[in-house]
């Protein structure tokens, strides 16, 4: 869509109100709104000034003042707010001297594209990531000097069996049981079901919904693949939907990677691929029938991957996620149909379009743009150096022996451990300007001192289960 067509959709639709959003570095959205009247062309060309000192890592007071620029390609229709409200997504400028703003998560997705094509490499990379997601009744929680505490009510999850709720109908689902089940006990299909139709009409195209395997509402809707920095735009706007759907039925989702100690947490397996000329270049006569491209890019990510982590698993609780068991994916090895690997290689269809790779160590905490930047950033590196990813693993990794498993390197195992790694392995992502090296070090400042030490400071409830009488 032009900035032409988006003024006269305005007029046409009769829009009262237009949304501009954009992504903080971390990944989360935010806004502002003005009245359709002030959306002129000269808004599209020289954006609109905001305060971008208030913006999680990004400038300082003094040098504040930031523009967002209106994408009109980006233009929707907000199918929750009451005036009719057209949504567009913004790009971020620096005002003096005019130009992208270097930690614009969108700008950094949009870079990555741009050095895609300029390896001859290839010109097309598609993500399909697989979102997981809790829907809770209700949550509390708080943190206090003197007291903690997190209360997660789900009227589904298993721990409610004995539970007064006048009448109690049972229904309730097992821990690792709540693959597939059909209501009763999936209680939330309508609501999965609605936000599958909204995104729908949101031009999202969706593949299916269904219950997950954890107790307590866990859910997963997959969308169609798309290039990436559409495919992280979707996710956004995804994410939006399915909050806001809940919210309407007097639930709250979290996309917190592991919020229930026992089951299996949300992860974010992400599909990828590589495509020139409009072929596929990750099809050929090798394992899996993958081609010797396919094998080098999987190289780039297992190299690569503890340095990833700090992008795909942001939070500290990530690695509550990424521990063994659960079908956590922490063991950096590949196979075919293993969903014990790190890389799983699907074998669904015999297409040469569905060769691809299933990078699923991923969770839906992390910022796409930034994630799936950093994703083809390892994958190109792997096939510019030809990286040998060894020998697939084809055996469920869970059940080796020690002595075995112990060849196999692992994920990071805490947000600490991959920071780390990213602070002394990250060369691949400068290549191209693609990330900066002020990216680099924010990313890892800020993480350190507003999540990994605030969590090592706390005194952590079950302490007091451990140590109290010590």
């Amino acid at each position: 869509m032009q900035i032409k067509e988006v003024i006269e959709l305005c007029r046409q639709k009769d829009i009262k109100v237009v949304d501009l959003r954009f992504s903080d570095l971390l990944g989360k959205w935010h806004h502002f709104s003005i009245p359709t009247r002030e959306l002129t062309e000269k808004v599209f060309e020289e954006g609109l000034g905001f305060d971008g000192s208030s913006i999680r890592g990004w400038v300082p007071i003094h040098m504040s003042d930031l523009v967002a620029v209106p994408v009109p390609e980006t233009a929707m229709m907000d199918p929750f707010l009451d005036a009719s409200t057209l949504i567009l997504l913004c790009e971020i400028l620096e005002p003096i001297p005019k130009k992208n703003y270097t930690r614009d998560p969108r700008y950094i997705a949009r870079k990555a594209e741009t050095y895609l094509k300029s390896t001859g490499i290839a010109d097309t990379s598609y993500f399909g990531p697989e979102a997981e997601f809790f829907i809770f009744d209700s949550i509390r929680f708080d943190q206090q000097p003197h007291h903690a505490y997190y209360y997660i009510e789900s009227s589904e999850g298993n721990w409610n069996t004995g539970q007064d709720e006048r009448p109690n109908l049972g229904y309730k689902i097992a821990f690792k049981e709540g693959y597939f089940p059909v209501p009763p006990s999936d209680t939330l299909q309508n609501v999965r079901s609605e936000m599958m139709l909204i995104m729908e009409k949101c031009n999202i195209k969706i593949e299916r919904q269904h219950h997950e395997v954890a107790t307590a509402g866990q859910g997963e809707i997959n969308f169609q693949y798309d290039t990436l920095v559409r495919a992280a735009d979707t996710l956004q706007l995804y994410k939006y939907i399915v909050k806001n759907t809940a919210r309407k039925y007097n639930k709250t989702v979290t996309f917190m990677p592991k919020p229930i100690i026992g089951d299996n947490g949300s992860g974010m397996h992400t599909h990828f691929s590589l495509w020139k000329g409009g072929k596929p270049l990750f099809a050929g006569n090798g394992y899996a029938g993958l081609s010797d491209m396919a094998r080098h890019a999987i190289g780039g990510l297992l190299y690569h991957a503890k340095a990833l982590t700090a992008f795909t698993n942001p939070t500290t609780n990530s690695y509550k996620r990424l521990a063994p068991g659960h079908e956590a994916p922490i063991n950096l090895a590949y196979s075919s149909r293993n969903r014990s690997a790190a890389i799983r290689i699907p074998m669904y269809s015999n297409s040469p379009k569905a060769a691809r790779i299933e990078f699923r160590c991923p969770d839906p905490c992390c910022n796409p743009y930034i994630s799936f930047a950093a994703i083809l950033m390892a994958a190109l590196d792997g096939i510019q150096n030809k990286i040998d990813p060894g020998e697939p693993m084809d055996k469920d990794i869970y059940d080796l022996p020690p002595e075995e498993l112990a060849r196999i390197p692992s994920t990071p195992d805490s947000l600490a451990s991959a920071l780390d790694a990213l602070e002394e392995n990250h060369e691949f992502l400068l290549k191209g300007d693609v990330f900066t090296q002020d990216v680099i070090e924010t990313w890892i400042s800020y993480k350190r001192m507003n999540e990994v030490e605030p969590v090592r400071l706390h005194p952590h409830p079950y302490e007091f289960a451990l140590y109290y009488d010590a």
